[in-house]
């Protein structure tokens, strides 16, 4: 039996290592802000040799702890104790708001993990390699060489992240007008859709800069006998837009050919080049220019990408947005991480380049496909500076088809592999590169290589579960205790940098996606770098019906097929081998993960319908709904091309005719005809209303591009809110076949005979007429009007011939005025529809429905046939405005 001492001695040591909120925030401030500060104090006073010295001597400390083989329970406390480090280091950085806390965790956890990962290494090498012969020794290197792969590119993104930059603008008026250059903006164009050109071309004429300064050239190379029509609509386009439209003799080189001969016809200091799919912003240049006047050694200004349209990747998996898409990695990550090293890479769009500079290396480069990442490459050999502006400016098109993104990212792939090597940027002794210039670009041109990585992955398990192949010797849980800390570890320092651009695991299905065909063109350039050309893709395509695009994934369902193949054996193994039994889970759970990430894949060719005519997009204008002598001014929800959503804090009496003003973030505007196709109500008792645009004129659509696209202070894709979690991540990944599968039921669709319901609210008097009435007719009140239909309220004893009519549906006649000794009412066609029974009550006027005492009312539905809408929409809308 315990003693009460000792239990009190209990309760008070376990009192004495518990500590108060107080404490543990002193201890995390020293650890992330007191014990980093001291160490910056201390190496600011070191050379970068003296620094390297230091860390070579802290490996070579370390190498016991690396090179140790433990008991296996002492391995698998060391993977816990190591697991439970990172994850308290996570809680400490996402309880802080601090940028500089954040950054030294990150920098914790970077060596962290390369330590775990070095540890990891020197397992696998010195115990778990399988060469007792040839076969398992091919395929245990050729995973091994991939796990290499993939922990080079894992460091070489810790040194892309260690600084994340964050720039402002220079602001343009703390410079004299006379002081700003001069700026040419070139749209290059091929066989794209002059709407499309069109747009872009609006937008670069509404940037805010002196007009004098500011030129706009159309460039277009689509020469071919077959874009001859196009060629010619472009011509008329340009001349009524007032812009140059410049062509060339021939399409050497492609896109770096078309800008290297304009770069000798125009006079601009600067040029702003623009894919014919990107429209700008009005504050494009006003943000970017500035930036060149202060610094004379700046080659370019890089900004977003930015697509307004879903990616294959969304639509066909229907993430709906919560999941980040490709480039956002790219864009709000690497390339600030990048631009901290002077590294920020050329993506020949939305950036400004100075001409002279570009020249100096002989324009844009033309010996890879990838001639903007080159050009950035050379300019940076030359001693130029960059930067990278972290600012969506453009709002363009992705690829809408599978096969359209997978062109576009086999040009990449292609491309990097070629500047990999014909310069090899790590090593190159020519190249006037800095040290961290060229690990930043040998990181950007080794990137695609991972097709063969990844596809090792893929197939690791199927061999062993099939064949009985063993890629990793010994493969059970001590295996685990230093695998999983290495591969857990890498994803809790990559979430700090990541975790608002890439969720966990989709890094897998993006690979996986594109493996074989990246695997193909990235060895293709490396065997012979002048294969392949430049491929124009294919932009504003529209997607009618559900298909799988096999031709593109056709290797990979095959993959996928001997995966899900593999896992049949798994009870045959344990059965007749037990002894591996370990070998066997690990290798079963690893190919099931494996099959989801590639089902996923595969599913990502499976190609949704675009229902909406129109990409949709979340932007919050102000809207004002012009009604008779009424207005109402409220807010959209979404807009697109063809229509909008409008939330307005009271419900307005309108028809379903309006005539609707949108308001840019700058105040550009645009009046429109809508049409309300429906009405409801929020939780808050706000009034949305779903408004198609009609009968738009050029003008409008020309007004209306601008407001959408053009007017825009921030675009709302700036920020992401949404964090990595990931659990929820994985999760989301394994129900997307139920998604994908899902029958889609539109809202309204005229195929379902559903019509407007929206209807003005108004008190007038009807005089009804039918022949199948002998003469008679009827009087009713006039409770709701719209251009397609309306509603009367009578007395059901008045009507004769009622089951008639049921059965028929005639054209009734009708006199309808705002009072009923009105000596000139409006006379309307309309067919009978339906008809309902109203409660039954006593008016307190008994003349409004003849001489009862008791009423049977009912209310009648009608209709305006589409035949005679030419002949009596004048008098509709009449009566819409003039009636109350």
């Amino acid at each position: 039996m315990t003693s009460l001492s000792s239990k009190v001695k209990s309760k008070l040591s376990i009192k004495r290592f518990c500590f108060s909120q107080q404490q543990r925030e002193q201890i995390a401030g020293w650890l992330v802000e007191l014990l980093p500060n001291a160490f910056d104090q201390v190496f600011q006073f070191l050379t970068n040799n003296q620094i390297l010295l230091l860390i070579v001597c802290g490996l070579f400390l370390l190498t016991p702890i690396l090179t140790a083989r433990p008991t296996f329970l002492q391995q698998g406390l060391v993977a816990l104790l190591l697991l439970l480090v990172g994850s308290t280091a996570l809680k400490i950085e996402e309880q802080s708001n601090n940028k500089k806390t954040s950054e030294y965790v990150h920098l914790f956890l970077v060596l962290l993990s390369i330590v775990t990962t070095l540890r990891y290494l020197y397992y696998r090498v010195s115990y778990t390699l399988n060469l007792e012969d040839w076969l398992n020794g091919t395929f245990s290197l050729l995973l091994f060489i991939a796990e290499l792969y993939a922990i080079s590119t894992l460091v070489l993104a810790y040194f892309q992240t260690l600084k994340i930059k964050d720039r402002k603008p220079v602001n343009l008026n703390n410079f004299s007008q006379q002081e700003w250059l001069k700026v040419d903006i070139y749209i290059p164009t091929y066989n794209e859709d002059v709407e499309i050109v069109r747009k872009t071309t609006l937008a670069a004429l509404a940037i805010d800069y002196p007009a004098d300064k500011k030129k706009i050239y159309v460039l277009d190379d689509g020469r071919a006998e077959k874009y001859k029509a196009r060629r010619e609509e472009l011509r008329k386009t340009c001349e009524e837009l007032g812009v140059t439209m410049m062509t060339r003799d021939n399409n050497d080189h492609a896109k770096a050919g078309n800008i290297n001969t304009a770069f000798k016809r125009t006079d601009g200091d600067l040029v702003l080049i623009l894919d014919c799919d990107h429209m700008p912003t009005r504050n494009f240049l006003q943000n970017t220019v500035g930036f060149f006047l202060r610094d004379e050694k700046l080659a370019f200004v890089q900004t977003p990408h930015w697509f307004y349209n879903p990616d294959p990747f969304e639509r066909n998996l229907l993430t709906r947005g919560k999941i980040p898409v490709g480039n956002e990695l790219f864009y709000k990550v690497l390339q600030k991480g990048n631009d901290f090293w002077n590294a920020a890479f050329f993506c020949g769009s939305a950036a400004v380049i100075r001409k002279e500079y570009a020249l100096q290396v002989g324009g844009i480069a033309t010996e890879t496909v990838t001639e903007d990442c080159h050009t950035a490459f050379r300019l940076h050999s030359l001693g130029y500076k960059s930067i990278y502006y972290d600012k969506i400016m453009v709002a363009g098109l992705a690829p809408e088809m599978f096969s359209s993104y997978v062109g576009q990212q086999v040009r990449w792939a292609r491309g990097m592999a070629q500047i990999l090597r014909l310069e090899n940027p790590l090593i190159n002794p020519k190249l006037n590169l800095t040290i961290p210039q060229r690990i930043c670009y040998f990181s950007a041109t080794s990137h695609f290589f991972y097709g063969y990585p990844r596809l090792m992955y893929a197939l690791a398990p199927p061999l062993f579960l099939l064949f009985g192949i063993n890629s990793v010797k010994g493969l059970g849980l001590e295996t685990l205790f230093y695998a999983l800390p290495h591969i857990i570890l890498s994803m809790q320092t990559n979430h700090i940098p990541y975790k608002h651009v890439r969720f966990s695991f989709w890094n897998e299905i993006f690979e996986f996606a594109m493996s074989f065909q990246a695997g193909i063109v990235t060895l293709l350039a490396v065997v012979n770098p002048k294969l392949g050309s430049f491929n124009v893709t294919d932009k504003g395509l529209t997607v009618t019906e559900r298909n799988f695009d096999f031709d593109s994934v056709r290797y990979l369902v095959i993959v996928s097929a001997i995966s899900a193949a593999s896992l049949l054996a798994v009870p045959f193994w344990l059965l007749l081998s037990p002894e591996d039994t370990q070998a066997v889970l690990i290798n079963m759970f690893w190919g099931t993960f494996n099959l989801f990430l590639l089902v996923a894949a595969c599913l990502v060719a499976f190609e949704q319908p675009q229902l909406r005519r129109t990409h949709r997009l979340p932007r919050k204008l102000t809207a004002v709904i012009h009604s008779g002598n009424q207005s109402w001014t409220g807010k959209t929800v979404d807009i697109s091309e063809s229509g909008t959503q409008i939330l307005l804090d009271e419900w307005p009496n309108i028809a379903d005719e309006i005539k609707l003003e949108l308001v840019g973030d700058y105040g550009a505007r645009v009046l429109l005809n809508g049409k309300v196709i429906r009405a409801t109500a929020t939780s808050k008792l706000q009034a949305k209303l779903f408004i198609d645009f009609v009968n738009l004129t050029r003008s409008q659509i020309d007004d209306l591009t601008l407001v959408i696209y053009s007017d825009v202070k921030e675009w709302y894709s700036q920020t992401r809110i949404e964090v990595d979690n990931p659990l929820e991540s994985l999760k989301f990944i394994l129900t997307a076949i139920k998604r994908v599968f899902r029958e889609f039921k539109p809202a309204i669709t005229q195929k379902m005979g559903i019509k407007s319901t929206v209807r003005k609210r108004v008190k007038a008097v009807a005089q009804l007429y039918w022949d199948g009435w002998e003469g008679h007719s009827i009087s009713a009140k006039l409770t709701e009007m719209g251009t397609q239909d309306l509603r009367l309220e009578l007395d059901c004893s008045q009507i004769l011939n009622l089951e008639t009519m049921l059965h028929t549906q005639p054209l009734i006649g009708l006199l309808i005025s705002q009072e009923a000794n009105d000596l000139q009412p409006q006379s309307l066609l309309a067919q009978f529809e339906t008809i309902e029974e109203l409660a039954i009550y006593h008016p307190p006027n008994l003349q409004d429905f003849g001489h009862s005492a008791t009423v049977n009312p009912v209310a009648m539905e009608l209709s305006f046939p589409e035949s005679l809408k030419r002949q009596q929409l004048a008098k509709i809308q009449l009566l819409l405005k003039i009636l109350e």
